[in-house]
């Protein structure tokens, strides 16, 4: 088949070129709007008679943008005589998006507590299992409230099957290891909070603040229930995170660095455990001390470092590290392992005998991340096998 035969069959009746018309604003009836986060800019132009709220409104609207959930917090008008002699209208608006979501688009809190199971731990008959190893599970960034991806009823339903397939898998491990030790690290970010972002995130946050904590506190005493019958020795620990500070001042300052929703609600759990010593007798629960981010736990000879992740930049771990251990004082300074969130995916690095270990996010995903790079989350937390030192098991439970 020729070219010029196959040209012919593959033709189509392409329109002319028009050159583009060179627009006169102050002559056109125009309608521009500019969106950026949680603000908008809508102008429009057109006869004095037009209704410049409802037009702007419509604009919205042309955006797939919801009028109802934008309010008007400026707008500047102007006229000018157009070449027939009549007056025209020029007005921009300045919107805001609403702060609060529609009530109706809540999820139900009561619904959400359904999932974290009422658990009755299976004590075993012949005593807690013993061993000279720790399996170490390192989960973070719940972000409980947030709307994005399959919300907080579907973050909530990942942590706790995570939780559940972690005991199970504790029995896996054992058949290679003498595991007498478990240890949840819970590494920040638990609540969406509202003081990230200079509250620039209440909007795309679902539930109250009391709500995202109460979901912290249970999910923490569902893993101490469940793990508490598997070994001799339970350990959880906790470390602040940027979306759980309790307090920002000009969306800058802070009190304290322990100041956090994070720890706090590792501290109510710990009290509730108190209550019967019987049974959680032999669970230690870990904050910061006053004023500080990092927290250590010895794990069978492995001195385990927690921290958010949030005080280094991404990829510079080993040099915050150093900078730490640098200080005799510190207990960075005896760190084998470091475990850290806050970056929301899987990244396992060493440096000669040491390891670090940033698990990925339980959310499913950052919608802003995805409109950015394209990608979603893989949700998840790992778990490690430890001792003096060395981490011979990691793996991601999904």
């Amino acid at each position: 088949m020729s070219d010029t035969l196959l040209d012919e069959l593959l033709s189509k009746p392409v329109g002319p070129s028009v050159p583009a018309r060179q627009t006169d604003p102050d002559r056109d009836f125009t309608r521009q709007i500019e969106v950026a986060g949680d603000a908008a800019e809508v102008t429009v132009r057109g006869p004095a008679g037009m209704n410049p709220k409802g037009t702007a409104a419509t604009v919205l609207r042309s955006q797939g943008l919801d009028p109802a959930e934008w309010e008007v917090k400026g707008f500047r008008s102007s006229e000018w005589t157009m070449p027939n002699g009549e007056t025209g209208l020029s007005t921009r608006f300045s919107f805001a998006r609403s702060v609060i979501a529609p009530d109706d688009e809540r999820p139900d809190i009561t619904e959400l507590l359904e999932a974290v199971e009422v658990y009755e731990p299976r004590w075993p008959a012949g005593g807690l299992p013993q061993g000279d190893h720790t399996l170490v599970v390192a989960i973070g960034d719940m972000q409980f409230g947030k709307l994005d991806g399959d919300g907080p009823a579907g973050t909530l339903q990942r942590t706790i099957d995570c939780l559940n397939q972690t005991a199970e898998l504790l029995e896996v491990y054992r058949r290679r290891f003498g595991i007498g030790h478990v240890h949840l690290a819970w590494l920040g970010d638990h609540v969406e909070g509202f003081q990230s972002q200079g509250g620039a995130n209440a909007w795309r946050t679902q539930l109250t603040l009391t709500e995202q904590i109460r979901l912290t506190r249970r999910v923490m005493l569902h893993g101490a229930m469940t793990m508490a019958p598997l070994a001799q020795r339970l350990t959880m620990a906790a470390v602040p995170g940027n979306h759980g500070e309790a307090v920002r001042f000009a969306g800058r300052g802070v009190t304290r660095y322990d100041d956090s929703h994070d720890t706090e609600a590792l501290i109510s759990v710990r009290d509730a455990l108190e209550l019967n010593p019987d049974l959680y007798g032999h669970v230690e629960c870990y904050v910061p001390d006053t004023d500080e981010l990092t927290v250590v736990v010895d794990c069978s000879g492995t001195v385990v470092a927690h921290a958010h992740g949030h005080q280094w930049r991404p990829g510079k771990h080993f040099e915050w590290w150093k900078g730490q251990a640098f200080n005799k004082a510190s207990a960075m300074h005896q760190a084998d392992l470091l475990i850290a969130g806050h970056l929301h995916h899987e990244f396992v690095d060493t440096d000669g005998p040491r390891t670090f270990i940033q698990p990925p996010a339980m959310e499913s995903e950052s919608t802003w991340w995805r409109h950015s790079r394209g990608t979603t989350g893989a949700p998840g937390l790992v778990v490690a096998v430890t001792k003096d030192g060395e981490v011979p098991v990691k793996e991601v439970v999904r």
